[in-house]
């Protein structure tokens, strides 16, 4: 069989209000670049020897109503004054051969930075964990990027994150997404 693999991914987001709630999931995803396309959500690997590319590259690699594969992040309210965050989490090895992870995570009541960390975490200690590393996800960064340069494994971690308080009884979405592009 053979199989495609991605070769770029970018990361985005966006945040979407209306009174309907589907409408607002919409505009979330208008707000991200990624509107135009049909959408399926994978798992959480990062394919060996993919590059992250910008997100202004890869809106411009993308194709109206094409299949396009991500992972998502998505949550929604029309509670007034709830606190919503949605974050992607990147961790990739160091080895460009071995896959990374991608986790998504979704919460109420936090602030951007901490779904974005916890994110971030998340996929660490998924990479982590395949390649061997003792990692405790409950430890402080710092103690956690010394483990990350000492086993020169992991080369590095990032997020991407929304947040945003619903402001009225209107539905609010927001969302996070790493896009594959093929």
């Amino acid at each position: 069989m053979n199989q495609s693999f991605p070769r770029k991914m970018f990361l985005t987001k966006g945040v979407g209000s209306h009174k309907e709630e589907l409408h607002s999931f919409e505009l979330a995803l208008r707000d991200a670049g990624i509107e135009k396309c049909n959408l399926v959500q994978v798992s959480s690997i990062f394919p060996p020897h993919c590059k992250v590319i910008s997100k202004a590259q890869g809106l411009k690699d993308l194709q109206t109503g094409a299949i396009t594969f991500c992972v998502m992040s998505r949550c929604c309210s029309n509670e007034p004054r709830r606190l919503l965050a949605s974050s992607v989490g990147l961790a990739i090895p160091a080895d460009k051969k071995a896959y990374g992870y991608i986790s998504e995570h979704h919460a109420f009541g936090n602030t951007e930075k901490e779904a974005g960390d916890h994110a971030e975490d998340l996929a660490a200690a998924m990479l982590a964990s395949t390649l061997g590393i003792d990692f405790n996800i409950d430890e402080s960064w710092d103690e956690k990027k010394e483990i990350f340069k000492i086993s020169g494994k992991i080369v590095s971690t990032r997020n991407i994150t929304q947040s945003t308080i619903v402001k009225n009884n209107w539905y609010t979405t927001v969302v996070a997404a790493a896009v594959f592009i093929f």
